[in-house]
């Protein structure tokens, strides 16, 4: 049976964020790029939530691409940043050696996050697998390519190679897998809240509308109305 038939698990996942910095994202042009953040930060709490090993990784950050996003960085402060010269991750030791230690453990099913789709991403996810039985499962959504082409036909060509395509919130459920599992439902919820949109509203609109819990937010007295005379 192949193993790409097993759910991704809390066990057998790690995740690497490739390259989310300022100047790679300010050429991406397949998605918007405030949802593209914040699909990436919903992505890297749903990892902390589950204690999913996280690689961050970055390319010429003092040179051109500036520092990875704060808002990311906040959520893994004590993750080491491994730099590298090359566009693509997999020629640089300490990004193998991460994901090795990771995958020692079982954890052979390899998330990308990362930018540009049609370059680092792409090179990563052929070379590791060329070289590895690691899994990788490119999160579609918390990824970006400089065109809606240069991102479609980057995960048509990995797809065709054996990579698996996901997106952020997907991987989220699939780790959470049963709402039973109360250890993690909180903290699961609170993400869907925050950065799940429509979704998150509903369930502020559920809980407070139809079951009558209280707001999740303190704030001043409601006035009104007061029709003008």
């Amino acid at each position: 049976m192949s193993s790409k038939l097993e759910v991704l698990t809390p066990a057998n996942s790690q995740l690497i964020f490739i390259d989310q910095q300022p100047q790679m994202a300010f050429g991406v042009q397949s998605i918007d790029r405030q949802v593209l953040k914040n699909n990436v930060v919903g992505l890297a709490k749903a990892a902390k939530v589950f204690n999913i090993p996280t690689t961050i990784t970055t390319v010429e950050t003092g040179s051109f691409s500036g520092h990875t996003y704060p808002e990311l960085l906040s959520v893994f402060p004590e993750n080491d940043i491994l730099e590298r010269t090359s566009m693509n991750s997999w020629d640089d030791q300490n990004v193998r050696d991460a994901l090795a230690k990771n995958a020692a453990n079982g954890r052979k099913k390899v998330i990308v996050s990362g930018l540009w789709t049609e370059v680092c991403n792409t090179t990563f996810a052929l070379s590791c697998m060329h070289d590895t039985d690691y899994e990788i499962y490119m999160v579609a959504d918390a990824s970006g390519g400089t065109s809606a082409d240069a991102h479609k036909y980057a995960m048509d060509r990995m797809v065709q190679a054996g990579v698996v395509p996901v997106t952020w919130q997907q991987v989220l459920l699939e780790w959470q897998r049963d709402w039973a599992h109360r250890e993690t439902y909180d903290a699961v919820i609170a993400i869907v809240k925050e950065h799940s949109g429509a979704y998150g509203m509903g369930i502020d609109y559920a809980y407070t509308m139809v079951h009558k819990a209280a707001e999740r937010v303190a704030h001043g007295k409601t006035i009104g109305p007061n029709p003008a005379k």
